[in-house]
């Protein structure tokens, strides 16, 4: 250090190990050229080995209680993961923490940064008191245009589903419920099928599989994408409604929900080598779809990403000719390549970069004649987000369709059908302060909404009851259920919001009902449906 000081140099941050120190220099506080830097190496090259790193930059997460908040941060710890990082450093006053690393990697890290961390991610709040109006909405040259949701126009309606009815002596509860809203479904289905350059529309019907909305989407001409036998026979009940197309794209199935499917007819979507290897007869002299992994995933959770290595969907690449030369030994046809890489995907042009890989893999092949680009169409959830441009979308999927027109296309989304059509209601029940926060509970909990604590998804929550009114306290909405992340939404600013009050958790209509529970022994939320 008295080196550093002898040529005028200032420190900037240390990391020290058991066999060696790391220092950064910061070169708006100091003079840099390069005679300045190897002349320090040359003095310190008398007492130790030197090794000089540049460029580099600091990139510094600024908060209050920097340590406690460590736990949240795992998805951030994770980015860094993947990237060369020389130096961390945390100040003492717990108020930052400092990452050093390659300057080249600035301009892919810090646009994932900010949606982990104020986007969408572990830090995630819309309480504008605390961060303010958006970027967009203060600079944006194109404003978000934000549609009315539907159940503004239906608030009371709404109110009266959620009021208990009665039945004999007692009341039969109303909350939680599922409501469903058919003419957005139907306008979703229509929108996806004006698609010039998609051939055909298969729903992921895991996403909700309510019979009145398998009704409306297949009356839509939609056609089903399913991964159970359980959900086959769902669209079995269905098919007065005319011919409903149908795949099945099981993911580590046993053997016998292949056969069922082959023995309904419905074409059958591998993803690995075991079933070639261990059931060769019964996929011999049989069409079937093959879904690959392209090696990285999307979305704005580990759980909602479906490509990589630490995925468990898709054939790995590197497996591909073992794959190919396996069916052709057992004369099974591959008609079909699919892949999906993840959900909530938002940019419009990655439909179109995932054709032109499959196309390029499909050439290879010779046989294949339909690509099924996946889902995962994202739906926006916080407020300033702009929705997915369909338009964007069909025009990237032509240009690449004149380099490979031979292929048909397939779309098969599941969250942006039904989504916006669902709101759940849940009943205010109790207030409590503790510290600095606002707990408000309500009935509706993890057990008839998981998406927030499995992986963190954001859902707009209002008072139904004072909806017009100014939202003047923030709180941490919770349900009923004995677990630490039973918790609906943090941080939300409501108008005062009082025990009975009738709460409303919008854009619940996907992955809600279709993965509740009886958890602690409760009952299912209700459904309803209306036109």
């Amino acid at each position: 250090f008295a080196l550093f000081k002898q040529h005028g140099l200032s420190v900037d941050l240390i990391g020290s190990a058991e066999t060696n120190v790391t220092v950064s220099l910061d070169p708006t506080e100091n003079l840099l050229d390069s005679d300045a830097v190897a002349a320090l190496a040359a003095d310190l090259e008398k007492i130790c080995r030197v090794k000089v790193i540049a460029p580099c930059a600091a990139v510094t997460l600024v908060g209050r209680g920097m340590r406690s908040m460590l736990h949240r941060l795992s998805p951030v710890l994770a980015e860094f993961g993947r990237e060369r990082v020389h130096l961390i450093s945390q100040s003492s006053n717990n108020l930052n923490l400092t990452f050093v690393t390659d300057e080249a990697m600035l301009d892919g890290l810090l646009p994932r940064l900010h949606e982990l961390l104020i986007r969408a991610g572990a830090l995630r709040t819309d309480d504008a008191a605390l961060f303010g109006p958006s970027w967009q909405v203060l600079y944006g040259r194109n404003p978000v245009a934000v549609r009315e949701p539907w159940w503004k126009k239906e608030q009371a309606r709404l109110l009266e589903l959620a009021h208990p009815s009665p039945v004999g002596r007692g009341l039969e509860a109303a909350t939680p419920r599922y409501v469903y809203h058919l003419p957005t479904i139907r306008e979703r289905a229509r929108a996806l099928r004006a698609l010039s350059s998609i051939d055909r529309i298969y729903y992921a019907m895991k996403a909700n599989a309510h019979p009145a909305i398998l009704h409306a989407i297949a009356e839509e001409g939609v056609g089903f994408e399913c991964v159970s036998p359980g959900e086959l026979a769902a669209v079995d009940g269905i098919r007065e409604a005319g011919a409903v197309p149908r795949l099945f794209t099981p993911n580590f199935a046993p053997r016998d929900d292949y056969a069922y499917a082959h023995q309904h007819g419905v074409p059958t979507t591998l993803d690995a080598l075991h079933p070639l290897q261990q059931w060769p007869e019964l996929f011999a002299n049989r069409e079937i779809m093959l879904r690959v992994d392209l090696g990285r995933g999307l979305g704005h959770h580990d759980k909602v990403r479906t490509g990589g290595a630490g995925s468990k969907f898709g054939l790995p690449l590197d497996q591909l000719d073992l794959f190919v030369a396996l069916a052709q030994k057992n004369l099974t046809r591959i008609v079909g390549l699919h892949a999906h890489l993840g959900s909530g995907i938002l940019d419009a042009t990655h439909w179109a970069e995932v054709y032109g890989q499959l196309a390029s893999i499909a050439e290879k092949i010779g046989s294949v004649a339909y690509l099924n680009l996946g889902g995962g169409l994202g739906v926006p959830s916080h407020p300033g987000e702009a929705e997915l441009d369909l338009a964007a979308l069909d025009a990237s999927i032509a240009e690449v369709r004149q380099a490979y027109p031979q292929y048909r296309l397939w779309l098969e989304p599941g969250r942006w059908l039904v989504a916006d059509a669902g709101v759940l209601l849940a009943r205010a029940t109790q207030v409590k302060r503790k510290g600095a926060l606002n707990y408000l509970g309500c009935d509706a909990g993890m057990h008839a909404l998981i998406r927030p604590a499995l992986y963190d998804a954001w859902h707009e929550i209002v008072n139904l009851s004072r909806l017009e009114e100014a939202a003047t306290t923030l709180y941490q909405v919770v349900g009923p259920i004995c677990e630490s992340g039973d918790v609906l939404g943090a941080d939300r600013r409501l108008p005062e919001t009082s025990e009975g009050h009738v709460l409303l958790i919008a854009r619940a209509g996907a992955y809600g009902e279709s993965m509740s529970s009886n958890y602690n022994l409760r009952d299912l939320a209700a459904s309803v449906v209306i036109e």
